[in-house]
């Protein structure tokens, strides 16, 4: 989603004063209720809601991009940060009286319910509003349905009671997650952009693969994966990266529609990558209760599977397009990159072993922003003195101070977060520094808005679904299908996710069909973390799907090339994308979900073969161009290999074997072929 569309201005300075400092409020209150948890979960949850409601109304008019009218837009976003105050205010009452709502109580949440439908219409358009009209309506006239989706009845006030109040609504999980986790990590990784991690991993990325064969393509893809481990938001990936990456590969002789394609198609993959994955990785862990790093550790082959895959591509298209890199002298140096930037990768490398050594997301998110902003405030002071003796001082001195948080807390860290801030005010440059703090952190509040919505809205279907259990008859009739067939109850649950996620972002996608799809291919005996990582894999690649591929749309602009385009491109490049959840379900070794290290070599060995085999028979080109033939069985034998039927995978090695070694005696040098 583009700037423009979010109705903001393109930097937070052009922003009003008074949207500026809402958006600055919202973080400062975020960042406070993570370190010191003065509130209840429930008050934290809709103070969340209530300041997402003020900065959506503040900034998203009702039709078109201008500003809102401003008297109005006070009045909707005030009247949304009113039922936040609410449920503070009355939090032992509403507690007492769960179930029983006053009139006060039911004005509050119709006022609540029609604030958060209208703010995600401004937000993201209509479809998910209507999606999740079609559910409140369910809940409200199901009772009149025929067969097994009618349900016993409930009144509006129940109806309300359930969305409103309680954790099983607006207030649920996924609000949970995005007021914690999700927000920390918008802001750690807006901090980092603003401090130039952006520069630090294309110009890595340049220097590495900049001068080899497709290299601009290949930039795209390696920085992508790296602004992966930061953002984990693909759309976002696209308008960033891609504004470098598209006119690089454009100019060096890749076509518009297939530089948008190999940008779209790794920025999506940023989502699978781990450490810091999307926001839906951490709404898995919380949902299916499980710590974030057995996501993280499922994720790990698929995404490097992934991104290998569109390497692979990529390589091969330059290949057949005869397509060079750029001159060595015109690509900066890879390590001298790193000799620049290299403290930022400091916070980046203790919040992942922060991540994998067990801590808690919220814990490793909070320390590694608190480093970030250490980092970027201490290089400010220190970057100016030549001395090198002076600067290692420096910093040890750092960080001795900030150890001291293992004994006495997180009240250390803000202490020299503040001293550096003093020095930061009196020092040549250092005030730069501190506006590039405030306008990091009104960046996050910024970008925390479309994620923080939709994790809002989706709590109506699951309030609606918890309240009337229409996910068991769902089930059912899913079960139904794959007693005799589990390939078509995942076929069935792909094509869900993909037309879902045609009107919605991924994560009201992957909470949609987690609740109804997922308990199903649970029961036909698929492990819990596949079912959801394979629901949670088609959710994202429903962004590069026709016809309505977001993450394409959002590089149209700058490939200068018609969306649709793009994404037909998009979808060839992520071929593998498609296959590797299927290989999973069939294989849990492939999510490292087997206690055998050989099982996992095994099937990492056949999917890297079967994604080699699929990508010269799509490409049609390997050492040479590959004959009618040689493509047809590759293509064949990329198949077989994904079937987990008796003798398919001998028949695919077969067929592999066949193909590789009749096209390498074909494009021998002394009987070499020209393309």
């Amino acid at each position: 989603m583009s700037e423009q569309n979010q109705g903001l201005a393109a930097t937070p300075a052009d922003w009003p004063k008074a949207l500026f400092y809402v958006a600055l409020l919202f973080s400062i209150f975020q960042i406070i209720t993570a370190a010191f948890h003065p509130f209840s979960s429930q008050v934290l949850r809709a103070g969340h809601v209530g300041f997402l409601l003020l900065v959506v109304y503040l900034s998203f008019p009702a039709v078109g991009k201008d500003r809102p009218w401003q008297p109005l837009a006070w009045v909707l976003g005030l009247a949304g940060a009113a039922t936040a105050l609410y449920q503070w205010y009355f939090e032992a009452d509403l507690i007492q009286r769960s179930g029983d709502l006053t009139t006060a109580d039911f004005a509050i949440g119709v006022i609540l319910t029609v604030l958060i439908f209208e703010a995600a219409r401004r937000v993201m358009g209509i479809a998910l509003p209507i999606i999740c009209g079609l559910f409140l309506a369910y809940g409200l006239l199901g009772e009149y349905l025929p067969g097994d989706l009618a349900h016993r009845g409930y009144g509006l006030d129940q109806i309300i009671n359930q969305l409103a109040f309680g954790t099983e609504g607006f207030y649920g999980t996924p609000t949970y997650v995005s007021a914690t986790y999700i927000f920390l990590f918008i802001l750690f990784g807006a901090f980092l952009e603003q401090a130039g991690m952006i520069k630090l991993f294309t110009d890595f990325a340049m220097g590495l693969f900049g001068h080899k064969i497709g290299g601009p393509a290949k930039v795209s893809v390696v920085s992508s994966a790296l602004m992966g481990t930061i953002t984990g938001s693909g759309v976002a990936n696209v308008v960033t990266t891609g504004q470098f990456t598209i006119p690089l590969m454009k100019r060096f002789g890749y076509k518009a529609a297939f530089a948008g394609g190999v940008e779209s198609t790794a920025s999506m993959g940023s989502q699978l990558m781990p450490p810091v994955m999307g926001a839906v990785a951490f709404i898995m862990a919380e949902t299916i209760n499980v710590p974030f790093i057995e996501v993280a550790k499922a994720a790990l082959v698929p995404a490097l599977l992934y991104f290998g895959s569109i390497f692979l591509m990529v390589h091969l298209e330059a290949k057949r397009a005869d397509l060079k890199g750029l001159p060595k002298d015109e690509c900066p140096s890879a390590w001298k990159a790193v000799k620049e930037r290299w403290f930022l990768l400091i916070p980046l490398g203790v919040l992942i072993f922060l991540l994998f050594s067990g801590r808690t997301p919220l814990f490793s998110g909070m320390v590694g922003l608190a480093l970030t902003a250490i980092v970027i405030l201490g290089s400010a002071v220190i970057l100016r003195v030549s001395a090198l003796g002076l600067r290692i001082a420096f910093w040890v001195a750092l960080g001795i101070l900030c150890a001291g948080f293992f004994q006495l807390g997180i009240g250390v860290i803000f202490g020299v977060i503040a001293a550096l801030v003093a020095v930061c005010w009196f020092i040549k440059g250092g005030r730069e520094t501190l506006v590039l703090c405030l306008h990091a952190l009104v960046e996050g509040a910024r970008h925390a808005v479309p994620v923080g919505i939709a994790c809002t809205l989706v709590g109506v279907i699951i309030g609606v679904v918890s309240l009337t259990g229409v996910a068991s008859t769902f089930a059912g009739y899913i079960l139904a299908i794959g007693q005799d067939n589990l390939f078509l109850s995942l076929v069935l649950t792909m094509v869900t996710c993909l037309v879902l996620g045609m009107g919605i972002p991924t994560i009201p996608n992957y909470i949609i069909t987690s609740s109804i799809a997922a308990p199903a291919l649970l029961e036909l005996g698929v492990p819990l973390i596949v079912s959801h990582m394979f629901v949670f894999y088609f959710g994202i690649l429903a962004d590069l799907t026709p016809p309505v591929a977001l993450a394409c749309f959002a590089a149209a602009p700058i490939a200068k090339e018609r969306g649709l385009k793009i994404s037909f491109w998009a979808v060839r490049i992520a071929l593998a994308g498609f296959v590797v959840p299927f290989m999973a379900v069939y294989s849990p070794a492939l999510m490292l979900q087997s206690d055998s290290w050989a099982a996992t070599l095994y099937v990492i060995v056949k999917a890297g073969l079967a994604i080699l085999l699929w990508a010269i028979a799509s490409i049609g080109y390997f050492r040479v161009k590959l004959t009618w033939w040689e493509r047809l069985l590759a293509a064949a034998g990329g198949a077989t290999l994904i079937m987990a039927l008796p003798v398919t995978d001998e028949i695919g090695f077969a067929l592999g074997a066949l193909v590789l070694g009749a096209h390498y005696w074909r494009s021998r040098p002394n009987k070499a072929v020209t393309a």
